[in-house]
């Protein structure tokens, strides 16, 4: 026969009736039985496997033959369990009442890029009449992924990623936030190949997924060879811890995401202290069990930067740390005070740049001033504050200062976090609000920065809104937003002369 011997199945279905339980053996390649496993009357709970795998770039290299007490067939659970484990193949062998095996079913995952199911279910049969080469079609799987490029081997899993959205949201915001996601994780590194929705009215509180969802997931993340999971909301320590010992992936939220780019981005001693605070405050509750969920977490993409090495720390250690680094960020304040102090006295009125981030602020400022501020297409290029001179031709001079982006939903500890960088702001005598026209959720953005702004308590400072990188848009389309926004300066900060408008405006309101 072809997974199980005859013996091995009368045995465990005599067995299963004789105790009302369901049973199960997994059973290496060799044949051999390497683990037995008593479930309930109607379940089977696998425990980990991954010290039974031969290799990251494998299967589990076993199959999973188990009994049912009535005359169900496979179930989705059973499918889920072949997903989630990567098991070789599952079989369910079907037993009578006199405790004599009847019928058998299995199913084996397929190779990547199929057009129908992950999987492949096969027809019940007689227990005595299977005739199929397990052992075969698990290599031959291993051998499709290892000549598509999409191995599961430890060395190329890391960049690969799969966006998933657990939301009770609308679609159309849902979707937004997800597109925003995608420009997130292109910044972090990571390559998306793949995304999974779900809209729920209720969110899973230990999973946050649906279980069908969740096998759906492992099997998108199989075929993809994907071994991050990037989910857009924020996930309790229980949620990332369950789903990464489910899966068997790196699990990270939009916070962290986040914050493995500031971790990138800071370059002054300032933004490495508030990134670490924040990465501190983030771990902490999740240093539960110091498990291997958490080492899934430390290092590479979403576990960076300058509280790399710390993250592994205690609670108590992690406490003592936040309050030196707020200490360390409270003498840095105290700069920036004596800095204000004598522009002040100098007599040096500030504009500062604010806006949704990748508006193109650091453009702006290099183009006004001249500089060479770090300017790239993507988001939270700039983290630590930067001040330029700009003169007029008047013989007047302003102090031009190029600020954090802003973003939605950004967690209430990073934004408590980089609160050392965006008092900056409340020095200011004039904003510039610096806003994407052509971006489709510009009006959106739009008002993110002002909820901030309001949460800042400086929305009462004078500011000029100016609609950046028109030479993208239409000229019905600017029309639009001049009738919208009649206030608004129109711009395009790679091209100097377009700013003539804005100086002007700058200008009159100092």
């Amino acid at each position: 026969m072809g997974g199980f011997t005859a013996d091995q199945a009368r045995e465990l279905a005599i067995l299963s009736r004789g105790i009302g339980r369901q049973l199960g053996v997994l059973i290496n390649r060799k044949g051999v039985p390497v683990m037995v496993l008593v479930g309930e009357q109607d379940g089977i709970l696998i425990p980990e496997l991954s010290r039974h795998r031969q290799a990251e770039s494998r299967l589990s290299g076993l199959r999973l033959l188990h009994t049912h007490l009535d005359t169900s067939l496979l179930t989705q659970e059973d499918l889920m369990d072949m997903a989630f484990l990567r098991l070789d193949a599952v079989c369910v062998l079907t037993v009578g009442p006199d405790g004599a095996p009847r019928t058998c079913q299995f199913a084996h995952l397929l190779p990547p890029n199929a057009d129908e199911l992950p999987y492949q279910v096969h027809p019940a049969v007689i227990w005595d009449e299977v005739e199929f080469d397990f052992g075969a079609s698990a290599r031959a799987l291993e051998d499709e992924l290892a000549r598509t490029g999409q191995t599961v081997a430890a060395s190329s899993r890391e960049g690969a990623a799969i966006l998933v959205s657990v939301s009770s949201r609308p679609k159309s915001e849902q979707e937004r936030s997800l597109a925003e996601l995608a420009e997130l994780a292109s910044t972090a590194g990571l390559e998306v190949v793949g995304t999974v929705v779900q809209r729920v009215s209720q969110v899973n509180p230990k999973l946050i997924l649906g279980r069908g969802k969740l096998a759906e997931l492992e099997v998108l993340a199989l075929q993809k060879n994907a071994a991050t999971l990037v989910f857009d909301q924020e996930l309790t320590p229980t949620q990332q811890r369950n789903v990464s010992q489910i899966t068997e992936r790196k699990v990270l939220d939009r916070t962290q995401l986040i914050l493995d780019i500031f971790a990138q981005h800071a370059q002054t001693r300032e933004g490495k202290l508030q990134v670490e605070m924040a990465q501190l405050k983030y771990m902490m509750p999740r240093l539960v069990g110091q498990n291997r969920a958490l080492s899934r977490l430390t290092g590479g993409i979403g576990g960076r930067g300058p509280g790399e090495t710390r993250l592994e720390m205690d609670r108590r250690k992690i406490r003592a740390r936040i309050a030196q680094i707020k200490t360390e960020l409270g003498s840095v304040r105290k700069h920036r005070k004596a800095t204000r102090s004598r522009r002040d006295k100098a007599g040096l009125p500030v504009v500062s740049l604010v806006g949704y981030t990748n508006a193109g602020k650091s453009t702006l400022l290099n183009t006004l001033t001249q500089s060479d501020v770090l300017a790239e297409n993507k988001l939270f290029a700039t983290l630590d504050p930067t001040s330029r001179r700009l003169r007029f031709p008047e013989d007047r001079e302003i102090i031009l200062t190029d600020t954090v982006g802003f973003i939605r939903h950004l967690p209430a500890d990073l934004r408590e976090a980089f609160m050392a960088t965006l008092e900056e702001l409340e020095g200011a005598d004039v904003l510039v609000h610096v806003a994407d026209a052509s971006h489709p959720e510009m009006e959106a953005q739009l008002e993110a920065v002002e909820s901030i702004l309001r949460d800042l308590s400086i929305d009462a400072i004078p500011r000029i809104l100016a609609l950046n990188k028109v030479d993208r848009i239409s000229e019905e389309t600017r029309e639009a937003l001049a009738f919208v926004h009649p206030e608004a300066v129109f711009i395009s900060a790679i091209n100097r002369p377009s700013l003539a408008s804005l100086v002007e405006r700058i200008k009159s309101l100092l």
